[in-house]
């Protein structure tokens, strides 16, 4: 295996990783603290009465998918990504996508995620084609031999 292709195999190693965490963070949040009531369910509606601490949090969480916020957030950083190819943009639209796909906006965080997502497997495959044939001839790949 190349220097290359280890480069190429460990950053699809850590784009799953970092998106098996995320992905477990999530569902975390979603199943063992959202849906399981830890949340108190008596919670004032208005910010300004005087929200306690948990209140607060979930008062937090809930704005974060109210009118598909993290799925609008996954689509314009992924629509950016796709414009500017740039990675760390594609990585935010990848990470919210993800969020937003278990955080009930899935919609627009579908489409944000897979525009991050062709963001980064393009530039890793360019990169990979790239420094694959720096340096080389067109010749190098036929296998012919120079005249002496």
């Amino acid at each position: 295996m190349s220097g290359n292709e280890k480069r190429w195999s460990g950053a699809v190693a850590r784009l799953v990783w970092v998106s098996s965490i995320v992905l477990a963070a999530v569902l975390l949040l979603r199943y063992a603290v959202l849906e399981a009531g830890v949340f108190p369910a008596d919670c004032k509606p208005q910010f300004a009465d005087g929200p306690e601490g948990l209140c607060v949090a979930k008062w937090a969480l809930v704005q974060m998918f109210m009118q598909q916020r993290l799925g609008w957030a996954s689509l314009m950083l992924g629509v950016l990504a796709f414009v500017s190819r740039r990675r760390s943009v594609a990585w935010g639209g990848w990470l919210t996508g993800i969020a937003g796909l278990v955080l009930y906006s899935f919609d627009y965080a579908a489409v944000g995620a897979l525009l991050s997502l062709l963001v980064l497997a393009h530039d890793g495959a360019q990169a990979r084609r790239g420094e694959d044939q720096a340096g080389r001839e067109p010749r190098d790949g036929l296998r012919v031999e120079g005249l002496r």
